[in-house]
């Protein structure tokens, strides 16, 4: 049955509006490259108890090759079945959408039938198409589901998204929310020009997914004018693959900015997360190395077993692992390797 977003829970859909920590949700895997079903949990628990607002799951941080290998519905209803058993608090779910619109329409029957309350929808499959088609796509989706738009950056195979189609997009009545994830200032302002321009910036709320950028797109006002009128929104809290590391820091830094006062110290932290990334997420190698990046860090905190992924070349780039010992050293206080040592083994039980 369709789900429109006036039929979400009242206190979940009060979260996504008022902003939350949600970790893109990685893929736990054993040295023979299959779901390691331990971990795999143990990860959901292991946001859950750090204070995540939602879970990002089947999104680019769980690898889309789990659609080819038979996984895509198996991880959400790992993840959904884990939440719901480790806690009674409201969760924002959201599955990660992508492929042609057949294929969106079936992962979206696919996540509603395990409770996702949303769907992010990838464009990359559709490179090359117009913006009507787009805009038809998005559209059609929808009608199942509400959508929480996703502007991946080109670099991991995004497309370039004008501000008309952020408009059309936006206006578009099952639309919720949008990720920006373009890496991108100019892409960034785009997506909201595109949703002031819809007037609908009261319903569609922005979400952070540029990891290059995190303090401050939380932090600052984006001022659009419409027509004589100037409107201000905000990036309300983040759904980030660099979040699926150091979680419970992450919920604080958030709990920090939005209660105030943007002082120096809280600005600076800007460039410290950012330098954290650029080790996490490979940035020395046109990020090739972002997914096992962050395994590498879940590694040492003992929650994954290795840094495997899907496809046994992406693996930590040169020097990478040097990289994030420096950032280790460099920026102690933003880990959260206590909190794990305290309930790793409850997490693995």
């Amino acid at each position: 049955m369709p789900l429109h977003w006036s039929r979400l829970p009242a206190a979940t859909l009060e979260l996504l509006r008022r902003g939350a920590v949600i970790p893109a949700h990685p893929l736990a895997l054993d040295a023979k490259r299959a779901l390691d079903p331990r971990r795999q949990r143990a990860l959901t628990r292991y946001y859950v108890d750090a204070g995540a607002g939602g879970l990002a799951v089947g999104v680019h941080a769980t690898q889309f090759a789990i659609r080819e290998r038979g996984l895509y519905e198996p991880v959400l209803k790992l993840a959904a079945d884990t939440a719901r058993e480790w806690t009674k608090r409201p969760l924002v779910m959201i599955a990660g959408l992508s492929g042609r619109t057949a294929q969106a329409k079936q992962e979206a029957a696919i996540a509603l039938a395990q409770g996702y309350h949303a769907g992010m929808l990838s464009l990359a499959p559709m490179q090359g198409a117009s913006v009507d088609e787009l805009v038809a796509h998005c559209s059609a989706v929808a009608a199942d589901i509400p959508l929480v738009g996703f502007y991946l950056q080109t670099a991991v195979g995004g497309i370039a998204l004008p501000v008309e189609f952020w408009r059309r997009f936006a206006l578009i009545e099952n639309v919720i929310a949008i990720k920006i994830a373009p890496f991108d200032r100019y892409r960034t302002l785009d997506v909201a020009r595109g949703v002031v321009a819809a007037r609908a910036e009261d319903r569609v709320t922005l979400y952070t997914g540029n990891d290059d950028h995190i303090v401050l797109d939380l932090a600052v006002p984006f001022a659009v004018k419409r027509g004589a009128e100037e409107v201000r929104v905000r990036i309300k809290g983040g759904l980030l693959g660099h979040w699926s590391v150091w979680t419970k820091t992450a919920v604080e830094l958030l709990a920090r900015i939005q209660r105030g006062p943007l002082d120096e110290d809280l600005l600076a932290l800007d460039a410290r997360v950012t330098d954290c990334n650029s080790a996490f997420f490979d940035v020395a190698h046109d990020f090739a190395g972002c997914i096992p990046g962050c395994h590498e860090v879940l590694r040492r905190q003992g929650l994954l077993k290795g840094i495997w992924c899907l496809d046994p070349k992406e693996t930590l780039s040169p020097g990478q692992s040097e990289e994030i010992d420096r950032v280790y050293r460099e920026h102690a206080d933003l880990a959260d390797d206590a909190f794990v040592r305290e309930n790793l083994s409850r997490w693995l039980s």
